[in-house]
């Protein structure tokens, strides 16, 4: 299902009444939050699919929390895409989520809504458990409920280098298993064709780093750098066939990413 104009015009609508919320009224007794960005980047990878090639990215976004829930609004948009040669905004997702402390365990849970450009539009439950110790470890667990029936599991780990004058560094590596329910979705791949079974493997590994560096008050900019790569051998066919020429299943990206706080 292609995302028509009337959605992009739904999305910008929603975007600015969350803006224009007076969440300072409640500021001082919930700590309620608003957060505006976007990134530029060099590629597009999710989940260790190739979704753009040589081309810039931009992907804006907005978040706002209070007392626990957050909404976000994220899109992307493909400076030239492979399809069409031409600037194009290519997905608008929608997140909504809870998060509560137990603990030394984060517990959150949610829902996402993926607008997608040229193929039907993808929606997924969430749940994930923190560990507040030393690497944060972390699994989540998603569950697509709509058009590409699927589990997808990821175990992460994370860690924070504090510099001077507020500038941090912050370290992540992501290990992910995807388990599919549907042969054409998200089939095992051999000799680049599709096997007619599902894909029940591990899949991709993501590590990245990003460098946070506040740049006046409330406001930040942050270089980045990620790797994303196969885990198993059945993962490693799956990405190349679902690159954009067939043949590359590692991708290593990056850009820079401003956001504003208040």
């Amino acid at each position: 299902m292609s995302i028509s104009k009337n959605k992009h015009r739904l999305m910008v609508v929603l975007a600015a009444l969350i803006c224009s919320v007076p969440f300072t009224t409640y500021a001082e007794e919930e700590k309620a939050t608003t957060e505006i960005g976007t990134a530029v980047l060099s590629q597009y990878i999710w989940r260790g699919q190739e979704l753009s090639r040589d081309s810039l990215i931009v992907e804006p976004y907005i978040t706002v929390g209070y007392a626990g829930f957050s909404a976000n609004i994220w899109g992307n948009i493909d400076t030239n895409t492979k399809l069409t040669d031409e600037t194009k905004w290519t997905e608008t997702d929608i997140t909504l989520s809870y998060s509560k402390e137990i603990g030394m365990t984060t517990l959150t849970g949610g829902y996402i809504y993926y607008g997608l450009d040229s193929i039907d539009d993808s929606q997924e439950l969430f749940a994930s458990a923190s560990l507040n110790v030393p690497l944060k470890p972390t699994l989540t667990i998603y569950r697509e409920m709509a058009h590409y029936p699927s589990w997808y599991i990821t175990a992460k780990l994370s860690h924070t280098v504090e510099f001077g004058n507020d500038i941090t560094l912050d370290l992540s590596g992501t290990a992910a298993y995807l388990l599919s329910d549907d042969s054409e979705g998200y089939p095992k791949i051999k000799h680049g064709a599709p096997t007619g079974d599902e894909f029940k493997n591990l899949h991709d590994g993501l590590v990245s780093a990003v460098l946070n560096i506040p740049a006046a008050k409330n406001l930040k900019v942050m270089p980045q750098i990620a790797w994303s790569f196969p885990l198993s051998g059945d993962a490693s066919n799956e990405m190349k066939w679902r690159s954009l020429d067939g043949s590359r299943n590692n991708f290593v990206y990056g850009g820079l990413a401003v956001s504003f706080n208040y």
